[in-house]
């Protein structure tokens, strides 16, 4: 597996993580996952950067989560831009929320860091 595709792989595993409930509601893990400077544009508009994100993570109700369409770009050997689709249910056969997300990944001292993240409401077939 040549480099970039190594890297695709680790941080496509990185995104999944995030998406694992236990995970998400694991304080101690998002301080690993989330880079200090953290900054997010939530689908609902709001602004969020780390502490308020493991706050909320922490009351999340778990949801079914798919991600699709992943692509990375590295514009420069520590930094990532990942891009994809997530489809969200909060059970199997409720209704499917659509998102298009984009993150930033840097790598800092031999990790990879979520630094930057934005989720876009789209419709199913954007």
């Amino acid at each position: 597996m040549d480099a970039e595709a190594s890297i695709r792989e680790h941080i496509l595993a990185l995104e999944q993580r995030l998406l694992d409930p236990d995970v998400r509601q694991s304080a101690s893990e998002l301080e690993q996952l989330l880079a200090d400077e953290f900054l997010e544009f939530g689908s609902s508009g709001s602004i969020y950067r780390k502490p308020d994100v493991v706050a909320m993570l922490q009351l999340e109700s778990p949801q079914l989560r798919t991600l699709l369409e992943f692509h990375v770009l590295s514009p420069t050997p520590d930094v990532v831009l990942a891009t994809y689709r997530l489809t969200c249910r909060a059970s199997p056969g409720a209704p499917a929320m659509h998102s298009l997300r984009s993150s930033v990944w840097r790598l800092k001292q031999g990790k990879w860091q979520l630094l930057f993240h934005q989720g876009t409401p789209c419709a199913r077939s954007a």
